[in-house]
């Protein structure tokens, strides 16, 4: 196929997407309601507080083409300082401790604080290990949680939706 057939083509097919799910509803938020001010957008600063690394690649398969939670306007960033959503996954360890506090408080407000996993949210398997502190709910106030030994990135782009409310 020629280039000049090739762009024909492409003319006459148009553009080809699936329309985006319905917006989230109130409807199972529990008594979470985002902040006004992150309405529409919202910029994500991942920690992962000790993991085993589960719940970073259904992280990435989130952020990634398939799934692509960018199209509903949440964003990865690398500082604290420039994030308004902390995705905390896996138990805090001991030396993940004092980082993760410094990292909620580095955080500028209103933010979010959202556990991801089962070991995020109750230390799932980990539960009364050595090097535990304890889940993100015991050391930062958590104000959403997605469960999951691995969560599916279906579900962390829903709760990174009722965020953003897109």
């Amino acid at each position: 196929m020629n280039p000049l057939q090739l762009a024909r083509l492409i003319r006459r097919t148009g553009r080809v997407a699936e329309p985006a799910p319905p917006p989230p509803s109130a409807e199972g938020a529990g008594q979470f309601g985002p902040p006004r001010e992150l309405a529409g957008s919202a910029q994500v600063r991942h920690v992962d507080a000790g993991s085993c690394n589960g719940c970073e690649i259904e992280v990435g398969a989130a952020f990634g083409p398939v799934y692509d939670v960018e199209r509903y306007g949440a964003r990865l960033v690398a500082s604290p300082r420039h994030a308004d959503v902390l995705l905390v996954t896996g138990v805090v360890t001991r030396n993940m401790l004092e980082p993760l506090r410094r990292t909620v408080a580095a955080t500028p407000r209103p933010r979010v604080v959202l556990a991801v996993g089962d070991c995020a949210r109750d230390c799932g398997a980990f539960a009364g290990g050595y090097g535990v502190a304890g889940a993100v709910g015991d050391v930062v106030p958590v104000d959403l949680d997605v469960p999951g030994c691995p969560p599916e990135p279906d579900a962390i782009v829903a709760a990174l939706r009722r965020v953003t409310g897109r």
